[in-house]
């Protein structure tokens, strides 16, 4: 989950919905550094990765904001639609959403934006909110019961304009349902046709590799860049272990790493990051220290401070595939950008020394939406 660069509504937006937080965010743009980048007539992404055995461009596109952005204002939606035609004419394959996203409204965008290549690109959608199948209410907590997924699936299916989707996640782990019932739901909808590969978001340990066990997973994801790291611990070496992908959901820090905001940055009222304590005001000096140094790369590299953000996880692992959202062509292009960032073996040493250096202050997220995350599902009885 789709989605850092300011002003748009980031994929940690969506999750201050389920701690009922409004969309309510202070407007700021996104900083070129001075840096140079390539022509906008130049920008494609010709690189591909293998998530598992599917295969996706190196930089995915997260259609979550599509139906309104931070200043909770609702972008207009040919535009959203020839953003995501233009992403694919870039070389973009991988298309990120989510039956919560609207609820239901950015599948049905991205559904009508790609009817011309559905077959050239891989979309993914997720499940397991507690949404109301036909009005996308959204009701408090989870909902993982397996005929609620398939019923959900079939929505989906519906609103994308498709007959299968190609990477099916577990939104959140549900924890009164056995995991193992899960991806048997799943299966029986693989077994159809209606999903060709699944994955899960946010889990916790134990409950990926119950998951793999049942059915093979194809990719995780959760949260990582350089302003969280967490997955570094555990999640990387599981998903290296199992063959499985790595997706990171808010790859730039929901702008933080563009070079966005700065020490007098106030968020408005509702805005999900005036609560997280790493935003916090006495906190924020410090953790600045990793824009400086992003942008002292992209100075070095002749690219921009997302561009290095970007490149820097992808550098990390040959099988971690950033999906950035955006609302404006000039970000998509961008972001996609980063695939032409390359860096030798000693600075990419030399940079991941210099990230491990700054320790970041200040939780990721309010006690209330982290408690989403890491969840173990209940044991199979």
């Amino acid at each position: 989950m789709n989605s850092d660069h300011a002003p748009n509504m980031g994929r940690r937006s969506f999750l201050g919905i389920a701690a009922t937080a409004p969309l309510l965010v202070a407007t700021v743009g996104q900083a070129t550094a001075d840096q140079a980048s390539p022509p906008a007539s130049a920008v494609a992404i010709t690189d591909r990765r293998k998530l598992g055995t599917l295969e996706v461009s190196s930089v995915g596109l997260g259609v979550q904001n599509m139906h309104r952005t931070y200043e909770t204002t609702i972008p207009h939606r040919p535009e959203m639609i020839d953003l995501i035609r233009t992403a694919f004419d870039r070389g973009v394959t991988f298309f990120d959403t989510a039956e919560a996203y609207g609820p239901h409204e950015c599948e049905r965008i991205l559904g009508d934006a790609i009817t011309a290549f559905r077959d050239k690109v891989v979309i993914t959608s997720k499940f397991g909110w507690n949404i109301d199948l036909e009005t996308g209410e959204r009701r408090p907590g989870l909902n993982s019961q397996p005929e609620h997924i398939k019923l959900a699936v079939e929505g989906s299916l519906k609103r994308l304009r498709t007959d299968h989707i190609d990477l099916l996640y577990q939104h959140r782990v549900d924890p009164n349902v056995p995991i193992e019932d899960v991806a048997g739901a799943v299966k029986d909808l693989m077994d159809q046709g209606k999903v060709l590969h699944w994955g899960l978001s946010e889990m916790g340990l134990k409950t990926l590799r119950r998951a793999h066990a049942a059915v093979p997973l194809t990719a995780v994801q959760s949260e990582y860049s350089m302003l969280w790291r967490g997955p570094e611990q555990d999640v990387l070496q599981l998903c290296e272990e199992l063959g499985i992908g790595f997706v990171p959901w808010s790859p730039l820090g929901v702008g933080f790493l563009t070079g966005a905001i700065d020490s007098r940055t106030r968020f408005a009222e509702g805005d999900i990051r005036g609560i997280e304590g790493r935003f916090a005001p006495e906190n924020l000096s410090q953790n600045l220290a990793l824009v400086d140094l992003v942008k002292g790369w992209a100075q070095r590299k002749q690219s921009t401070p997302a561009q290095i953000a970007l490149a820097w996880l992808m550098a990390q692992k040959p099988w971690i595939v950033p999906i950035p959202g955006t609302t404006q062509i000039t970000h998509l292009l961008d972001n996609i950008g980063a695939g032409g960032v390359r860096f030798t073996s000693e600075e990419i040493a030399e940079l991941n020394a210099a990230v491990r250096a700054i320790q970041v202050q200040g939780a990721r997220l309010p006690d209330a939406v982290l408690a989403y995350s890491g969840v173990e599902a209940p044991a199979k009885s």
